[in-house]
């Protein structure tokens, strides 16, 4: 049994029955919080998502979890974004308009372009490792994970870059910085090396971490 009380923040979007499935999987004590109030006593935060990056920040706003989000960040607790929840960290996004992200990582989310690629990048994909990371702890150099989106994050720096994947362009599909991480594919529908990367994340509580 381990000491991981990890929240996943219930927005209203996304898989959230499979991805806390995976996380007790993975060896996580993992239980959906729909208010801030819910995930306080928490020693980990799983935002994942699926759906427009408006309508998103939209419902984190409405259930206030924000404000809770930021702070949880700014104290140093580890945080895991999942496909949209990945492309929430980031300061903005251009998808169907311009909305304003949490602001917890540097950089932008723009979308692939239709005339150069199928939109949107379905199925299974290899990711590279760019950076180190405790999420990579025992893991191969080059991953094949399931991925599902049509927008991707973009103009980051490359110390946040962990992976990058290649669709149309190489863009940044693990990314992360201190205790902050988010991956662009499913962990969840990504068997074996999906779990094995939630284990590296609730190792992240006692993980020594380093600007690279």
């Amino acid at each position: 049994m381990t000491d991981w009380k990890t929240a996943v923040v219930d927005y209203g979007m996304g898989n959230l029955f499979s991805v806390v499935k995976a996380l007790q999987a993975a060896g996580h004590d993992a239980r959906l919080a729909a208010t801030p109030a819910e995930a306080k006593d928490a020693t980990h935060l799983v935002v994942p998502g699926v759906g427009a990056f408006g309508e998103g920040m939209a419902h984190l706003e409405g259930r206030g979890f924000v404000p809770f989000i930021r702070s949880w960040a700014a104290s140093g607790r580890p945080i895991l974004g999942i496909c949209l929840g990945l492309q929430l960290l980031f300061e903005k996004s251009e998808e169907f308009g311009n909305h304003a992200g949490l602001g917890l990582l540097p950089g932008k989310v723009v979308g692939f372009s239709p005339d150069r690629v199928k939109v949107p990048h379905v199925g299974w994909n290899q990711v590279l490792r760019r950076k180190e990371s405790f999420l990579w702890e025992g893991l191969p150099d080059s991953l094949d994970v399931y991925f599902v989106h049509s927008f991707h994050a973009d103009a980051c720096p490359d110390d946040i870059v962990l992976g990058v994947t290649e669709y149309q362009i190489a863009f940044p599909s693990v990314v992360g910085r201190d205790k902050i991480v988010g991956v662009q594919f499913h962990p969840e529908k990504s068997q074996d090396l999906g779990i094995a990367l939630l284990r590296n994340f609730g190792k992240a509580l006692h993980a020594a971490v380093s600007r690279n």
